[in-house]
């Protein structure tokens, strides 16, 4: 875990969110480096050369929304979301944002949200990508956050992506494509309609014709393509 204080830019519209915000992280043992209070100026501030460890961005922003500015970044940093509306939350962790605050901020779920952003030094130390830890599942007429080291792998199957975490969970991608640029490296294919988490393997056996049959945790055992257990082997450090 890094000793320094985490360096951090907050971009709000609203001054007394961009004040109470702002002092939430001073409270909490943050450095804010600029308060900013639209989209063009972070980045403009970040072409500048300024050095940050995380950026809060307020979505609803004038000229770029904190979605916009995200998407736009000219160097990968770490976002947290900040916003009144829920209905966001799915686009925020599509974009690998770190966490999604809704206000009013608590000191306590902002503990949470740093705690995150303090250990991605020690996460990419070991090769492991920063992104989102967390990603939405459909619950009744509303969304969950489910925990992506909870889960062992996420399949294509009528018409949308399942989540296996314990049970299967109905996830907001509409196809394994969106769940994989969401994920990123911290998934491999197991075939056209499965994604496997690596760390959820513990077992390997050789299949049919080059395929490879997978336990995860949970009982779950798969099949692997021919082509995929290249990949999923050399993840493994088997090859």
């Amino acid at each position: 875990m890094s000793s320094h204080p985490l360096k951090v830019l907050v971009a709000e519209d609203e001054p007394f969110n961009l004040r109470r915000l702002s002092r939430l992280l001073r409270e909490a043992g943050c450095e804010v480096v600029a308060e900013l209070e639209d989209g063009p100026s972070v980045l403009n501030w970040l072409a500048q050369g300024g050095a940050v460890d995380a950026l809060f961005l307020d979505i609803q922003m004038p000229g770029l929304t904190g979605l916009d500015v995200s998407a736009d970044l000219p160097r990968h940093i770490p976002v947290v979301f900040v916003t009144a509306y829920a209905e966001h939350a799915v686009r925020a962790f599509e974009q690998a944002a770190i966490d999604y605050l809704l206000k009013p901020v608590t000191s306590e779920r902002l503990a949470t949200t740093l705690q995150r952003l303090r250990v991605l030094p020690e996460r990419e130390d070991r090769g492991q990508p920063p992104g989102p830890f967390r990603y939405p599942v459909k619950a009744g007429e509303g969304l969950v956050m489910v925990d992506l080291a909870k889960t062992t792998h996420f399949q294509f199957e009528d018409d949308a992506v399942w989540a296996f975490a314990g049970e299967r969970l109905r996830t907001t991608w509409k196809t394994l494509a969106e769940a994989e640029s969401a994920l990123g490296t911290r998934v491999v294919r197991g075939h056209r309609h499965l994604l496997i988490r690596p760390e959820a393997v513990i077992g390997v056996r050789a299949g049919d014709s080059g395929r490879l049959r997978i336990r995860l945790a949970g009982g779950y055992e798969l099949e692997v393509s021919r082509g995929a257990a290249i990949g999923l082997k050399e993840r493994l450090g088997l090859n």
